[in-house]
């Protein structure tokens, strides 16, 4: 199993959202947050914030695979100084609760 982390501009939402539904990836998780990044010299050395976006999902190992490599090939962004980026982290156990 693997964990894969999917971070982006909020405006490329829509091209996230295609790639999952490429790999028919149902079940996520989707959370916003401020993105920073450094810029040039001036008053605070760095870009103004922005809004971004991270996805979270578990995947066995060739569905993570897959994800990659739709994320490699993916031309359709708002802005090239920031790609939609994925982290694949190994997942060592998953469990859940034994609800009803």
């Amino acid at each position: 199993m693997k964990l894969i982390l999917l971070m982006y501009l909020e405006e490329d939402q829509g091209s996230v959202e295609d790639l999952l539904a490429g790999q028919e990836i149902r079940l996520f998780s989707r959370f916003s947050m401020e993105g920073h990044s450094p810029g040039t010299q001036g008053w605070y050395g760095e870009t103004a914030p922005h809004q971004a976006g991270l996805i979270m999902v578990v995947l066995a190992d060739e569905a993570a695979s897959d994800l990659l490599a739709a994320v490699e090939g993916c031309r359709n962004i708002e802005d090239s100084r920031h790609p939609i980026r994925a982290v694949q982290v190994d997942v060592e156990r998953v469990t859940e609760c034994l609800c009803a």
